[in-house]
């Protein structure tokens, strides 16, 4: 593998073929499930809009059923991107706000409650977000809190490992709460749940176990962020999600899914993830990117640190023995 064999080209795909295939083993899935038909939550971005797309490619929008599940921190333009894409694909879709029902088991609370002991005066009117550093180059992953006061003065600090786990268990609340109002619609209509994590997202462990990485079936697990891309704007999508930046929408300041999890922008990260699955050396990988050699280098090392650490969140309960009759 030469450099000049390097670079997002290595991502391109038949966007035709590729959806057909996936409508084709869509309508088997949801058959061999015994399921009527889909659930689909529509957060206005490109991994939930395209999987609605390809749900209604090969099942049709009677049989596609839409979620719009904003909370207090959501952007207001993640239920009008939702909502457009919902109307475009002529599906039925529901508006159920769960910011009530995050505050009624504590998500807010919990959180608020570990920002203060960083930052003592944090409080109403004020905003955060948890942004990663030290992996990329060749550290240990930590994170830092950046809360800003109402007057728009912005501090950051370390987080420490404790303050980190209250903040992110409390956050995960959204994606589990989400889930659950999915589940609900699915076993009312006897339908199947979607899940959307691209490949990046599954290979990395970029989900909430339980919460986004519960599904029935996954669309799009095998394909790039990159790849996506190219099918939204195949499949004809709002140029308000083709053009769309990847965000997080979980924190309520501004928080791209590179300043929270990610070495590298998607664009980047793509690339290097393609890179280490097809064994290109860190010297052939860094021209392509504009990093040094050491620094690619540092990219694999934090692909393989991330998958060590959230091997976790693929794994199936453990059991004492297992139970013969029973084959998954």
């Amino acid at each position: 593998m030469t450099m000049n064999s390097i670079g997002p080209k290595v991502l391109d795909i038949d966007c035709a073929a590729e959806v057909a295939r996936i409508s084709e083993w869509m309508v088997d899935a949801v058959s061999k499930l015994n399921r009527r038909g889909v659930i689909i939550a529509l957060s206005g971005g490109v991994d939930s809009s395209v999987c609605g797309a390809l749900a209604v490619k090969a099942l049709g929008p009677k049989k596609v059923f839409g979620l719009l599940l904003p909370e207090h921190d959501s952007s207001s333009t993640s239920a009008e991107r939702g909502t457009e894409v919902a109307e475009q694909l002529g599906i039925e879709y529901r508006l159920e706000h769960i910011g009530p029902t995050l505050e009624a088991i504590g998500c807010y609370r919990w959180r608020d409650e570990a920002i203060r002991n960083v930052f003592p005066g944090y409080g109403a009117g004020w905003k955060n977000k948890i942004i990663i550093a030290g992996g990329a180059r060749g550290g240990v992953n930590f994170f830092k809190l950046v809360v800003e006061n109402p007057a728009g003065e912005r501090f950051e600090k370390r987080l420490p490992i404790r303050e980190y786990l209250q903040i992110v268990a409390a956050t995960n609340f959204k994606q589990r709460i989400r889930k659950t109002s999915e589940y609900f619609h699915a076993d009312r209509l006897n339908y199947a749940v979607i899940g959307t994590p691209n490949r990046l997202e599954y290979d990395q462990g970029f989900f909430v176990k339980h919460g986004d990485g519960s599904a029935d079936i996954k669309p799009i697990a095998h394909l790039y962020k990159t790849q996506v891309y190219a099918l939204a704007r195949h499949l004809g999508l709002p140029e308000s999600v083709c053009n769309s930046t990847p965000t997080t929408d979980t924190y309520s300041l501004s928080q791209g899914q590179d300043e929270f999890y990610f070495a590298l922008p998607y664009q980047q990260m793509d690339v290097a993830l393609w890179a280490h699955n097809h064994q290109v050396t860190p010297a052939d990988l860094a021209p392509a990117l504009g990093l040094t050699v050491e620094e690619a280098a540092h990219i694999y090392a934090d692909i393989e640190a991330k998958r060590r650490g959230t091997h976790y969140l693929h794994a199936r309960p453990v059991l004492p023995e297992a139970v013969g009759e029973i084959h998954v």
